[in-house]
């Protein structure tokens, strides 16, 4: 672009000069402002920031800190936003208005995840030192299993925009602890009240909890924490929406818009223009 406008320069300095003119005009004496270059085009076509579809909808965004199974920011994950496509957006206002209705809002860990940040996932089950956080997320199961056993994968359909991670939170939303890195460590497959106090209804397990019992009809999981993953699966399916049986969470767009393309944009707000 900055040649391009020397260039046009040099085109408008050479018609000056054959006009005519028996004297040029004296040069100004501060030189003009330079050329704004246009605005980059948005590098997540029709995706949207989910708090400007729906500001109702919660958020905790695991990966863009440090309580999450690797223990630290992932990459990619540039601000702590939701990115959906438009179309899943829009699904999920409609769940959401269907949750207020009994008395629960929907809360969101996880939306669009950039490609790299699932290559940093592969890059980190390649280090098997590197396991801070099993007390947690997987205390039962080998991190060399992890991708075996379908918790970790890549690609993801969360780099297709339309895949979400989510719980349910009664209303008014109780609140929530902060996290705080080096805490003792307490497994997700605890009880609730034991485990990290999350402010989610009871669903069995903590989010990302790589083990059975996150299996969203595991048998070992009663009531209340039963009928509360059978509500959130109510929800999201009355609304398109399809569950992977492996977690109780996890959620994708049935009529997902890029069934095919797996996008590496970061978690911004720059991303979607």
């Amino acid at each position: 672009m900055a040649a391009a406008v020397v260039a046009a320069l040099g085109v408008l300095a050479a018609s000056a000069g054959g006009c005519g003119r028996s004297s040029p005009e004296p040069a100004p004496s501060t030189p003009p402002a330079p050329t704004s270059a246009p605005a980059a085009a948005p590098r997540l076509p029709g995706f949207v920031v989910l708090a400007d579809v729906d500001p109702r909808i919660l958020t905790d965004i695991r990966y863009a800190g440090a309580h999450n199974f690797v223990g630290r920011p992932i990459a990619g994950y540039r601000e702590p936003l939701c990115l959906l496509t438009r179309e899943a957006a829009e699904a999920l206002r409609q769940v959401q208005d269907a949750a207020l209705a009994g008395g629960h809002s929907l809360k969101v860990y996880d939306c669009y995840r950039p490609q790299p940040a699932a290559d940093d996932f592969l890059a980190w089950a390649k280090r098997p030192g590197e396991q801070q956080m099993k007390g947690e997320f997987y205390p039962r199961v080998a991190k060399s299993a992890l991708f075996d056993q379908g918790y970790i994968g890549t690609p993801t359909s969360h780099s297709r925009g339309s895949t979400l991670d989510l719980t349910l939170v009664d209303v008014p939303a109780p609140s929530q602890p902060p996290y705080a890195p080096g805490r003792p460590l307490v497994p997700c497959t605890a009880p609730v009240g034991q485990r990290f106090a999350d402010n989610s209804i009871d669903m069995g397990t903590g989010f990302d909890c790589f083990d059975s019992l996150a299996h969203t009809d595991d048998p070992r999981v009663t009531d209340p924490a039963r009928e509360n993953r059978r509500l959130l699966r109510r929800l999201m399916t009355d609304a398109g929406f399809v569950n992977y049986d492996r977690e109780w969470w996890h959620y994708r767009y049935r009529d997902e818009p890029y069934p095919d393309t797996y996008f590496d944009a970061p978690v911004a707000r720059a991303s979607v223009g």
